[in-house]
């Protein structure tokens, strides 16, 4: 029955696979890299939820405008997101000189203290 069940709905089903696998990775990783990677693959668990649960056989996408299906007539925010994730992480990292994020907070700490300690 729950096996009948999956193989219905084996798009949601990994989805949701996708989603924990992804919330695991960003709860569980220290590396900032790691995390954004974690973030990605939620994000694409939500959109293969979306379009799974959307999708109607025999009809167009209900963002399609006019008939045009070309892709470069789109925009795809999430190559954006993480862009902006990396770029804040690579600051980060030539601020602090890490990527683990338990380590850049406490040289965040240290150096705070420091300037409060000059003034």
């Amino acid at each position: 029955m729950m096996t009948e069940g999956l193989i219905v709905n084996h798009y949601e089903a990994v989805a949701v696979i996708l989603s924990g696998i992804g919330l695991t990775n960003l709860l569980l990783q220290r590396n900032l890299i790691k995390k954004i990677i974690g973030l990605n693959i939620m994000d694409t668990a939500v959109y293969l939820f979306l379009a799974a649960k959307g999708y109607v056989a025999g009809r167009a996408a209900p963002i399609i405008q006019n008939g045009v299906t070309a892709a470069e007539a789109y925009v795809n925010p999430i190559p954006s997101v993480t862009a902006f994730a990396l770029s804040l992480t690579l600051r980060l990292y030539e601020a602090y000189g890490t990527l683990n994020i338990d380590e850049a907070f406490a040289r965040m700490r240290a150096e705070r203290r420091r300037e409060e300690g000059r003034s």
